[in-house]
C-alpha cells in the first residue's frame, strides 16, 4: 500500500455524476480518502500533476490464461493464418529453420476453415520434430505424429472434425509440453514482462484461469518481481481438495503474501467446449457438421458432477466461475446455480436464450464476456448458428435486464488489451462491414463501467487503483476507444505508480 496525491485531475463519470472541473484525488494506505479541490499535501505523500487530465478506476481483465498469454512471446505465431495449407506452409518452413527443435505454436483459428485436418499432412512437412499447433481458442492441438508420442498420447483416428486433440484429452496433454520445451518462456521475468505491457494499458487487475498457475504458484513467483499488479487465481476441480484442506475461499489473501494484491479466485469448471471445435453444447444443431445425426456439443462433465463441484464450492466460500459458450450450457449452468446457491459467474455466455439473461439477473450472478471474440466468430458463427446470431454477445440485454457485466479478454485468445474490448463492445465490427447486430451494442460509459471491477466513479473509500489518460473516454469518437491504450499517462495500483508514460 501506498500514498498519492493526485492534483488537478478530470473524473470520468461511469456511474454517478463527477465535478465539472478538475479535483485532486488523495490516495492514503491504498485507498481513496479525500476527493476535491485544493487538498492540503500529507507530509512524505508524492505528488503527482495530473494537468486536467482524466480519471478513472484502474482497468481489470476479468478472464486470462496468464501462463499461455506469457509463453505466446516464444511460441511461433499463427494468427493471421486463413487455411491448413497456409498453416502447414509457415510450420514447414520454421521447422526447416531449426531441424530437430520441438515447435510450439499457437493463434490458428480452425473453426474459420473449410476442411478438417489429418497428422499425416502435418507429418509430411515436419518430419520427426515434435510439432504441436495450439488452436486459438486453446480447446483443442494440431499435433504431428513425434509430437503425438512426445505428449503420451494414442495415435489419431479419422473423424468428421478432424483428427485434432480436442478438449479434456487437450487440457490433460497439455502440462506436458513443459517436458518438450521447458520452462524458461513462464519464468518470473517473463511473467513480469507480461504485467508491465498490461500497466502500460491501464489494467490493474487480472483474474487468472491459468490451468497450472495456482495460488500457491503465484506465491513463490510474487517476490521475483512479479508482484506488479492484483490478481486472483482461480483453481481448477483438480486443486479443488487443496483449497479446502487450506481452508481458503474467495477473497482471501493468499498465504504467505501479505500486501493483500494477490488473493484467492474462484473455482473455474469448464462446462462446454468451443465454437471452433463444435464442442460448445447448443440447444439447437450445427449447421456444419457432417453426419447423418444432429450434432449439438456436449457438456464436458455429467450433471451430477458439475453439481457436486458446485455445492462443494458453495458450502466452502468458493465462488464458481463455469464457462459456458452454448445456450444449453448456459440453460444447464443456471439451473445448477439455483439448485446450490453458488454464486459467482457465467463465463463467455456468447449464445444466450433471452429468458436466461434474465435469469442471470435474478440469480445475482455475473456474465463475464469477451467482446473482442465477436471479432473472430462473426463469420462462423453466422456459418453454424444461422438465425441464432442475434443472441451472440448479448451485451444490450444483458444491460437492460440488470446483469453485471465484467469484461475480460480470454488471452491468448485475444489480445490482453482492455481497449480493445471496450471498443468491440461499443462498435460490434471493425473491418469496413456494417455493425454485427448493432442492437446489442453498449455505450462507451456502460462498456467503461463494465472494465473497472465494479467501481464506477472514482469516489472516496474507492480502492487506490487508477488510471489517468491524456484523452476523454467519453468525449473521443467511438472508433478512437480501440487506441486509448495509447493515451495512458499513468496506472496506479493501491496507490503505488506501476506505470508512468
Amino acid at each position: 500500500m501506498a500514498d498519492l496525491l493526485l492534483r488537478r485531475a478530470r473524473l470520468v463519470p461511469l456511474t454517478s455524476a463527477a465535478p465539472d472541473r478538475p479535483v485532486d484525488v488523495l490516495v492514503r494506505g491504498g485507498v481513496v480518502t479525500a476527493v476535491g479541490p485544493g487538498i492540503e499535501r500529507p507530509e512524505g505523500v508524492e505528488e503527482y500533476a495530473a494537468d486536467g487530465r482524466w480519471l478513472l478506476p484502474g482497468l481489470w481483465d476479468q478472464h486470462t490464461h496468464l501462463g499461455q498469454w506469457t509463453l505466446s512471446a516464444s511460441r511461433l505465431d499463427l494468427h493471421g493464418t486463413s487455411s491448413p495449407e497456409e498453416v502447414l506452409a509457415v510450420v514447414g518452413a520454421a521447422v526447416s529453420a531449426s531441424p530437430g527443435a520441438p515447435l510450439v505454436a499457437s493463434g490458428h483459428s480452425a473453426g474459420t476453415w473449410t476442411r478438417s485436418v489429418t497428422v499425416a499432412e502435418l507429418d509430411a512437412v515436419t518430419g520427426g520434430t515434435p510439432v504441436v499447433l495450439i488452436n486459438h481458442d486453446c480447446h483443442h492441438a494440431w499435433v504431428n505424429s513425434a509430437g503425438l508420442v512426445a505428449l503420451g498420447l494414442p495415435p489419431r483416428r479419422p473423424g468428421p472434425q478432424g483428427e485434432v486433440v480436442r478438449e479434456n484429452e487437450w487440457y490433460a496433454a497439455y502440462p506436458r509440453l513443459d517436458d518438450l520445451v521447458g520452462t524458461a518462456g513462464t519464468a518470473p521475468p517473463a511473467y513480469r514482462a507480461m504485467l508491465e505491457r498490461a500497466a502500460a494499458l491501464g489494467i490493474v487487475g487480472m483474474v487468472d484461469f491459468e490451468f497450472r498457475s495456482t495460488y500457491d504458484a503465484w506465491a513463490a513467483r510474487w517476490p521475483e518481481g512479479c508482484d506488479l499488479l492484483r490478481i486472483r487465481a482461480a483453481t481448477y476441480a483438480d486443486g479443488l481438495d487443496g483449497l479446502l484442506t487450506a481452508g481458503l475461499h474467495t477473497g482471501d489473501p493468499v498465504p504467505g503474501v501479505e500486501d493483500g494484491l494477490l488473493t484467492v479466485g474462484p473455482l473455474k469448471i469448464i462446462s462446454d467446449g468451443s465454437l471452433g471445435t463444435r464442442t460448445a453444447w447448443c440447444c439447437e444443431p450445427y449447421a456444419d457438421v457432417p453426419g447423418t445425426t444432429p450434432h449439438y456439443g456436449a457438456p464436458n462433465q455429467s450433471a451430477e458432477e458439475y453439481h457436486e463441484l458446485l455445492a462443494t464450492a458453495t458450502a466452502h466460500g468458493i465462488e464458481v466461475a463455469t464457462h459456458a459458450i452454448g445456450d444449453r450450457a448456459v440453460a444447464e449452468a443456471l439451473d445448477a446455480y439455483a439448485a446450490t446457491g453458488a454464486r459467482g459467474s457465467i463465463e463467455h455466455a456468447q449464445l444466450i436464450q433471452r429468458s436466461d439473461v434474465a435469469r442471470l439477473a435474478r440469480l445475482g450472478l455475473r456474465a463475464s464476456v469477451q467482446p473482442a471474440h465477436l471479432l473472430d466468430d462473426r463469420d462462423v458463427s453466422e456459418r453454424v448458428w444461422p438465425g441464432r446470431t442475434d443472441r451472440c454477445f448479448a451485451l444490450r440485454w444483458m444491460v437492460e435486464e440488470g446483469v453485471r457485466l465484467a469484461f475480460g479478454s480470454d488471452a491468448p485468445v485475444a489480445p490482453l488489451d482492455p481497449w480493445l474490448a471496450i471498443w468491440a463492445a461499443v462498435r460490434r465490427g471493425g473491418d469496413g462491414r456494417a455493425p454485427w447486430h448493432p442492437e446489442q451494442a453498449l455505450t462507451p460509459r456502460e462498456a467503461l463501467a463494465a472494465s473497472v471491477d465494479g467501481v464506477g466513479t472514482v469516489h472516496v473509500g474507492a480502492r487506490g487503483d487508477l488510471v489517468l489518460l491524456d484523452r476523454d473516454p467519453l468525449g473521443c469518437d467511438p472508433d478512437e476507444l480501440r487506441l486509448l491504450g495509447g493515451a495512458v499517462a499513468l496506472t496506479v495500483v493501491a496507490g503505488g505508480i506501476v506505470h508512468r508514460a
